[in-house]
């Protein structure tokens, strides 16, 4: 019994529904922690959960900023709390653990932990010191870079994607602290919570849309197995203060080989592995999603 983790599956592409479709059914004692960005529509979400919950024992999601959009009238016109509390009530009739859920226990290999979805959006605070939050979208504007979440993600009823944010991380953080009295965790998040793991060489400034300076010390202040993340599509592992974190995004088409198969991009969690080899290297710049 052991846990795998993916993010980034980016269904609205059909090479990526192939490759999830070809994934044979190897891991049915498994447990799987799925990051967001599963796809831009609820179709995405449901067909995603289907395939999965048919392949792993267990399945444990957290939204991306791509599940959050809101593309069209078509998908519903739902905006924000509303939009995220429709994709719980989605993943609820899978029977897929959300952030909203309890953390599970996990007592498979590796184990004893904790396993919590997080859903902590960002606040524009990874930026230069010189730059504000009021003038951070402007400044990444003037290096060439918007994100597609300023025209479709909304933050309804919140004042701001920042204070969503900040609402958010209020709710986490007493879960977290209560969690950890009970065995050390695995926090899954969409977004990286430390911002040096940022490393984006083409595009830097897309660096405000990934993350909050609020998550800085999480891995620190709780005993933690692994922090696990995607975004940024740029894979491989790090180590921070001997915490490890793991970016396990699949990405768009250009950020994998199908040849080596869907399979090949799910990376083994618990237990550890002394060596657990990374698919492909990094994207020169990432993608980020």
């Amino acid at each position: 019994m052991k846990l795998h983790a993916i993010s980034d599956l980016h269904l609205g592409h059909r090479a990526n529904r192939l490759a999830l479709e070809a994934l044979p059914f190897d891991y049915r004692d498994d447990w799987l922690l799925l990051g967001g960005d599963v796809g831009e529509t609820e179709e995405h979400l449901e067909w995603a959960l289907s395939a999965l919950t048919c392949r792993f024992a267990r399945v444990l999601w957290t939204p991306g900023n791509h599940e959050l959009w809101t593309p069209s009238p078509a998908d519903g016109g739902l905006r924000g709390e509303a939009k995220y509390r429709r994709l719980v009530e989605i993943c609820q009739r899978f029977n897929v653990l959300t952030p909203e859920d309890d953390y599970p226990l996990w007592l498979g290999e590796g184990g004893p932990a904790i396993l919590a979805p997080t859903f902590l959006l960002y606040d524009y605070s990874f930026r230069p010191d010189h730059v504000t939050e009021a003038g951070a979208v402007a400044w990444s504007e003037s290096q060439g870079v918007v994100c597609t979440d300023e025209y479709l993600l909304h933050a309804e009823p919140f004042a701001s994607k920042a204070a969503w944010c900040a609402a958010r991380v209020a709710l986490t953080l007493p879960r977290l602290e209560a969690a950890a009295q009970r065995a050390p965790l695995v926090i899954l998040n969409h977004y990286p919570l430390h911002e040096s793991l940022i490393r984006f060489k083409r595009i830097p400034s897309f660096s405000i849309w990934c993350g909050t300076k609020r998550t800085r010390d999480w891995h620190a202040r709780w005993p933690v197995k692994a922090v696990v993340y995607g975004h940024l599509h740029i894979r491989g592992t790090d180590w921070i203060d001997g915490v490890r974190f793991e970016e396990v995004s699949l990405g768009y088409p250009r950020d994998w080989d199908p040849a080596l198969g869907f399979a090949s991009y799910i990376r083994q969690i618990l237990p550890i592995t002394a060596d657990r080899p990374h698919p492909l290297p990094p994207p020169a710049s990432g993608a980020a999603g």
